[in-house]
């Protein structure tokens, strides 16, 4: 059968009967907005490379497997086979489907309402006419789904296919001898047998899709700090470009635990969607957690030693008494420090006007080195340290990197005379920027996970920081 014929399927999902309201937009969750386009590729992906391709499509030629092989609906005794529905039509025998043509998508979503999606296709069978010979047709067919949208016990949105029918189109003779009340029994088995046929396909597609909108919920480990699940925090809501999903993130410690620090009480307002783009947003809550948990686990600690420290960075007590002679004059010269830095508060994360600050609270306790000796301590500080934070996106993760933009210390507690602490602040800015701020990197490069949306990858997205929260915009 040469590829001509066009048909039409149309596929109606029903989603929901509100569309997002502006209130929602400016909840303080993570969402998704998914663009029209970003599901059409989905559906149409699923068609070309994914298993109805490959029991389906593929199986109408010589593979014989699968829905339409040899043990299948069409294969021999099958539902079109000799044997079969097409049995009762002696004259007519061994009809089988030679050719199903890849659909081509047309997705419109319908606000308030649903998605329509309209596939093309054209089915071309061969069968041996009661005159003998091969009968070789083709025909239109129009295939109406109703889908139902619910939340699966995973959390997850799901399609469930309702009810299914078929209108059988234009059938064309393309070679073979029919008698033309042959032709109206043909006509009248194919409505029989077709949606049987046709309607699990439309359930394949659901399943694939089904697949895609389920991997929104996942465990995803944080390394050492534990994970971070999503779920749908309620049913998705539907306008005329977009679908958007209310996700709810949830972090699990290690031992399974759920972990909850204190989210931002004011709302993050989400910039209006392009068309033909689809967004991510990251939350503040998920960076103070993320920083939470780097500080209950001490990961933010570090004992700043000579052994982890260049040789241009100064850490001995005549680099210390050269910037406090008053104070530190009578401190043997060339002696080792050791600054042990503590964090024993939550760092805070500031997302506004473009920017995301990092405000990291450390106690800083300098000792020095005694000869075949205990450190002995000179003195402690409290310290800020401000540092602005370069945010890139990868395919699934949002990455942090740290540079230390300004920092402020206040005595805490010495074990000398009093002395002017802003003098040491120029150099322990130092040496947080070459021996602290990588070690934050290191154990940051777990990064934020972002959900999976329709295998969207976020590589590509323009990041835009707005307040208390991060939009990643993705071309469709």
């Amino acid at each position: 059968v040469q590829p001509a014929m066009l048909g039409l399927w149309s596929l109606l999902l029903l989603w929901g009967l509100a569309t997002p309201c502006q209130g929602l937009l400016e909840t303080v969750g993570t969402f998704a907005r998914i663009d029209k386009d970003e599901l059409g590729k989905a559906i149409q992906n699923s068609l070309v490379g994914g298993p109805i391709l490959q029991n389906v499509l593929g199986s109408v030629t010589a593979v014989n497997q699968g829905l339409l092989g040899s043990g299948g609906l069409l294969g021999g005794g099958g539902l079109l086979g000799h044997g079969g529905v097409f049995g009762v039509v002696e004259e007519l025998s061994g009809l089988k489907i030679e050719e199903l043509t890849l659909p081509k998508e047309l997705l419109k979503l319908l606000p308030g309402f649903g998605v329509q999606l309209n596939l093309h296709t054209k089915v071309g069978m061969h069968c041996s006419g009661p005159l003998g010979g091969l009968l070789q047709l083709a025909a239109e067919v129009n295939v109406t789904s109703r889908v139902a949208l619910g939340v699966s016990s995973r959390g997850t949105p799901i399609l469930i296919l309702k009810r299914c029918s078929t209108l059988l189109g234009h059938i064309s003779l393309f070679s073979g001898l029919l008698p033309t009340p042959l032709f109206g029994v043909v006509e009248q088995m194919l409505f029989k047998v077709l949606p049987g046929l046709l309607c699990p396909v439309v359930d394949s597609v659901l399943g694939v899709v089904n697949e895609l909108l389920g991997a929104v919920l996942g465990l995803v480990p944080l390394g050492a700090l534990g994970s971070l699940e999503f779920s749908l925090a309620t049913l998705p809501l539907i306008s005329n470009q977009y679908i958007e999903l209310d996700i709810n993130p949830i972090v699990k410690s290690v031992a399974g635990d759920i972990i909850d620090f204190p989210k931002s009480p004011a709302p993050a307002k989400v910039p209006p969607k392009e068309d033909h783009t689809s967004q991510v947003t990251v939350p503040l809550y998920l960076f103070n957690t993320m920083f939470g948990l780097l500080q209950t686990n001490g990961a933010l600690d570090m004992d700043i030693t000579p052994e982890l420290v260049p040789s241009d960075v100064p850490l001995t007590t005549t680099d210390l008494v050269a910037l406090l002679p008053e104070a530190l004059g009578k401190l043997p010269l060339h002696q080792h420090l050791l600054l042990s830095l503590r964090v024993k508060e939550a760092p805070t994360v500031t997302l506004n006007n473009k920017k995301a600050l990092v405000s990291l609270p450390a106690n800083i306790h300098v000792l020095f080195y005694v000869p075949q000796g205990t450190p002995e301590s000179l003195f402690e500080l409290n310290s800020v340290m401000t540092l602005r934070a370069q945010l890139t996106p990868s395919a699934t993760k949002l990455h942090i990197s740290l540079c230390l933009e300004r920092l402020s210390v206040k005595v805490a507690s010495s074990f000398t005379y009093a002395f002017d602490e802003s003098r040491l602040e120029e150099w322990l800015s130092h040496v947080v920027r070459v021996v602290y701020a990588p070690k934050l990197n290191v154990a940051l490069d777990v990064g934020i996970p972002l959900p999976k949306v329709l295998n969207i990858s976020f590589s590509s997205s323009v990041l835009e920081i707005i307040e208390n929260a991060v939009v990643l915009t993705v071309p469709s």
